[in-house]
């Protein structure tokens, strides 16, 4: 069978090979068993078909275990040669696409121990001493995940990208801010998209931190007791760019923390993108009509002609489902299990690749979406006029005339009770007729313009400050 391709595989990789016979996966234990594995227990335990992708980790952790075999003595300098060598042209050919997987063999890594002893004889037969297929895929799930780490940082700084540059074209587009969507007080559009890069700053700075807690090196633990055979971890630690070794073996084995962190710290970067989402599905709709998304990340109705739907948001917002579904996945895997390896770990790849999958197109297609989209300045700026949005301003008008807090909070909802009543606006009401404690000058309050410029406490919503956290964006993320 062939592994479909993947839209966000690096380029030059084919689709994958597979191959259910030739070898049986007990041929790895036949002097213990008298017996091949049931071909129908081999479809239910073979992991090939989507840990392949951790190929040039396991790879690159092989080789650094042969060198060290080499500096122990286990290996001479032509052996080490030759199993270099060897890994070098089946990681070409897994990127040539031309590799076959055979999933009696069950996993990537015995798929390619079993290729180079093909291929280069007993010599690929010696690579597996001191190690076990626990501590090696350890090992790759934490390369991947570092790679993998570093890619979302990178999609999700272009998404802030694509913010910033919406922001600073809308910095001074007044608009509505909302609590519990009913409007509150007046902001601007920049600072609204804002909001957003701060969001997804914090997901990055999550990621940077399980990143330093990833990156230790759990090759040389063995199958959980580490091996007599004691190779130099902390040299294959450096060549494969770890910060350090593994302490304990049994956890070692044990741990999938950091996947589960990554999962998390995925789940709610999606969270952020569901809100973003949601925010701009509102704002398309005819109710609101704030902002006006393109034609290329629209779609339209096979029955409606009229209609553009906002899919690529309503997708976001149904793949966080998966993101949240992914850990939770994981989580409930771990729970119940004792130390130190077993099989049930295999499950946490799936999910794994799965939501880096995900929330790599999801900050994608985000990013490029948000870049396209226009508002409505004059519908924004009309929402925004409504002369309630400045009712706290008025309380805070009287605060500054000497009207403790509560008592002034009580004055301005009766001025606005009023306005409903009567339906007159609450800029247009007789003030002082309400209370004395309203001079003349209350009227001054209402304005929009003014209202905003007031707002200079750092994190406030002037228009002055918006440009300034503009700027301070750019040169941060530059």
């Amino acid at each position: 069978m062939r592994c479909p391709l993947r839209s966000n595989e690096r380029a030059g990789l084919h689709a994958r090979q597979f191959s259910a016979n030739l070898f049986p996966s007990s041929t790895m234990w036949h002097g213990r068993f008298t017996q091949d594995t049931s071909s129908l227990v081999q479809q239910f335990g073979e992991s090939v078909s989507y840990d392949w992708r951790l190929f040039p980790h396991d790879i690159a952790g092989s080789i650094a275990h042969a060198r060290a075999q080499q500096n122990a003595g286990l290996l001479t300098a032509d052996e080490f040669q030759k199993i270099e060598s060897g890994l070098r042209e089946i990681e070409k050919e897994i990127l040539d696409g031309k590799f076959e997987f055979k999933t009696s063999l069950e996993d990537i890594h015995m798929n390619i121990e079993a290729e180079l002893t093909r291929r280069i004889g007993p010599t690929g037969a010696k690579l597996h001493a001191a190690r076990s297929r626990n501590d090696q895929v350890a090992t790759d799930t934490r390369l991947y995940c570092r790679t993998q780490i570093g890619e979302i940082m990178t999609a999700a700084t272009k998404l802030q990208y694509a913010l910033l540059d919406r922001a600073e074209k809308f910095a001074a587009s007044m608009m509505p801010g909302y609590t519990h969507l009913q409007r509150g007080q007046p902001v601007t559009a920049g600072h609204h998209f804002l909001a957003y890069v701060e969001m997804l700053e914090r997901d990055k700075s999550r990621l940077a931190d399980c990143l330093k807690r990833l990156n230790i090196c759990p090759l040389g633990s063995g199958a959980l007791a580490g091996s007599t055979i004691n190779l130099d971890r902390q040299a294959i630690a450096a060549e494969l760019g770890f910060d350090g070794v593994t302490s304990n073996s049994m956890d070692a084995i044990a741990d999938r923390d950091y996947i589960a962190e990554l999962l998390f710290t995925i789940s709610l970067c999606g969270a952020h993108l569901s809100r973003l989402s949601e925010d701009l599905i509102l704002w398309c709709t005819a109710e609101f009509s704030f902002v006006q998304l393109s034609d290329a990340h629209t779609t339209g109705s096979s029955l409606m002609p009229q209609k553009k739907n906002p899919d690529v948001c309503e997708l976001t917002r149904g793949k966080t489902g998966r993101l949240i579904g992914n850990l939770l996945n994981l989580l409930t895997n771990l729970k119940g299990l004792p130390l130190t390896y077993n099989r049930d770990l295999q499950e946490d790849k799936p999910p794994l690749f799965d939501s880096v999958d995900t929330l790599k197109l999801v900050l994608a297609v985000n990013a490029e979406m948000v870049a396209a989209l226009e508002m409505n300045e004059e519908k924004c700026c009309a929402a925004a006029s409504d002369p309630m949005l400045l009712a706290t301003d008025l309380a805070d008008y009287l605060v500054r005339k000497g009207v403790p807090f509560r008592q002034a909070h009580e004055l301005v909802g009766k001025a606005v009770a009023e306005s409903i009543r009567t339906k007159t606006p609450l800029d247009a009401l007789d003030l002082a007729a309400i209370d004395p404690a309203y001079g003349p000058d209350a009227a001054e309050v209402f304005s929009v313009e003014r209202a905003l410029t007031a707002r200079t406490n750092p994190g406030a919503p002037s228009v002055a400050n918006v440009r300034a956290e503009i700027s301070r964006w750019q040169k941060q993320l530059a």
